[in-house]
């Protein structure tokens, strides 16, 4: 089953980012599923892009920070 990683993970065989899709047998991907690691691959992509959210860019376009 065809799965994005929501976290980062790793093991033997695999680093994965989130945002990664791996390929994994029927009962793992269940197993990571249930635990929230992940979700289908097919799932994911019908769900909405979550926006970034943060302070804005402050720094002038020039680069000049003030300080002299």
């Amino acid at each position: 089953m065809l799965l994005k990683i929501i976290v980062g993970l790793s093991g033997p065989e695999f680093n994965l980012a989130p945002g990664d899709e791996r390929e994994f047998e029927d009962t793992e991907a269940e197993r990571l599923i249930d635990a929230g690691f992940a979700v289908k691959a097919e799932e994911a992509s019908a769900a909405p892009a979550k926006t970034k959210k943060g302070k804005a860019n402050v720094v002038p376009a020039s680069g000049n920070s003030g300080a002299e």
